[in-house]
């Protein structure tokens, strides 16, 4: 045991990554079951869903488990942008033979809010995760008024110092190899992302509370050498995606297991908001940071169709194929038995 495992309740300290739309219950409660924190994503679930979720993770397990929300600001709709960003897609549209003038804006993904506060209340998780910063106070207040343990991403020592000062009970060093989005939320400037192996010792001495490494940690020997630089735990992604309880689907594990998944690369294409993920063809054409982008969420609307199609057509070429830059242990296996191959990466690290 040591000040993260004391934290969390569990037995082991490694946190399965929150992976919105590639995962359900099922996916936290075997890595629970197994000794880690298995964790659900709800920025893209209705009430009703998170509740079903959260209700099923509570029949599978009695052991910790996290839930994890998103603190991003609902920006204004732009029309100029929408407009631009849709003259970027229509030669895609016209290809696929969908109708770019039917397909309706909108987010996608939610931010914290009140509604899924009075849920989460019913639950009381262990742990409540947030990324892309922290929830307004009232809101923090609440959650931590229940008992829950909160933990959200830093991606630079300065963001890191000020979820602490906001009163996190630990901090998730996410390295620039993470796959999906990137934590970032008191800068966007992207050269201020660091490796995981660079910024993980300058968080640690930065801040008091305990520092969980996340980005490129895919084995036991990865696990040990964030340990050997002072990490009190590690999250871990990429590894469960292709598991058998993820629900990733057939044409994100394909590329997850061909030599595609070695060249990845930040974009904001598929969202609005810098996330790393396979290069594929849309990135390549649009360009994968492509300044007509509506913000985050914004974006995801005029791609879904296109995603929907062509994922139809066995194609991920418009799909957000999310992987950090580590997938060499993205394996068809129960999750019980990739946490258990992680887990021996701390008896290494002593």
């Amino acid at each position: 045991m040591n000040a993260l495992t004391a934290l969390l309740g569990t037995e082991h300290p490694l946190i399965q990554a929150p992976m919105a739309g590639v995962q359900g219950a099922a996916l936290a409660v075997a890595v629970s079951n197994a000794g880690g924190l298995g964790s659900l994503p709800c920025a893209m679930l209705t009430p009703e869903t998170m509740a079903q979720q959260l209700s099923a993770i509570q029949e599978g397990t009695t052991r910790p488990y996290n839930v994890n929300f998103f603190c991003h600001t609902q920006p204004e709709p732009d029309e100029a942008r929408e407009a631009a960003w849709r003259f970027w897609l229509a030669p895609h549209y016209e290809e696929a033979g969908i109708d770019i003038h039917q397909v309706p804006t909108g987010a996608g993904r939610v931010p914290f809010n009140r509604a899924a506060a009075d849920i989460l209340e019913r639950f009381r998780p262990k742990v409540v995760s947030f990324h892309f910063g922290l929830p307004d106070i009232d809101l923090l207040e609440r959650v931590k008024g229940w008992g829950s343990v909160v933990i959200s991403s830093a991606t630079t020592i300065e963001e890191a110092r000020w979820l602490e000062a906001f009163g996190v009970d630990a901090v998730i060093a996410q390295g620039v190899e993470a796959g999906g989005h990137r934590g970032m939320f008191l800068t966007d400037d992207l050269t201020t992302q660091m490796g995981t192996m660079a910024l993980l010792p300058q968080i640690v001495a930065a801040v008091s509370v305990p520092v969980i490494a996340a980005g490129g940690i895919a084995d036991a020997a990865g696990v040990a050498a964030a340990m050997a630089l002072g990490a009190s735990g590690v999250q871990v992604g990429t590894a469960y995606l292709c598991s058998f309880e993820a629900t990733t689907s057939a044409v994100h594990r394909a590329a997850l297991q061909t030599e595609a998944a070695h060249h990845t690369a930040l974009t904001h294409v598929f969202t609005g908001r810098p996330a790393r993920g396979i290069v594929n063809r849309v990135m390549r054409e649009l360009g994968p940071m492509n300044p007509a982008a509506p913000a985050f969420p914004l974006a995801t609307a005029a791609m879904a169709p296109l995603r929907a199609h062509w994922e139809a057509h066995g194609s991920g070429d418009f799909s957000p194929l999310w992987s950090g830059q580590n997938a060499s242990q993205c394996r068809e296996l129960p999750a019980a038995d990739i946490t258990r191959d992680l887990i021996q990466g701390f008896s290494a690290g002593r």
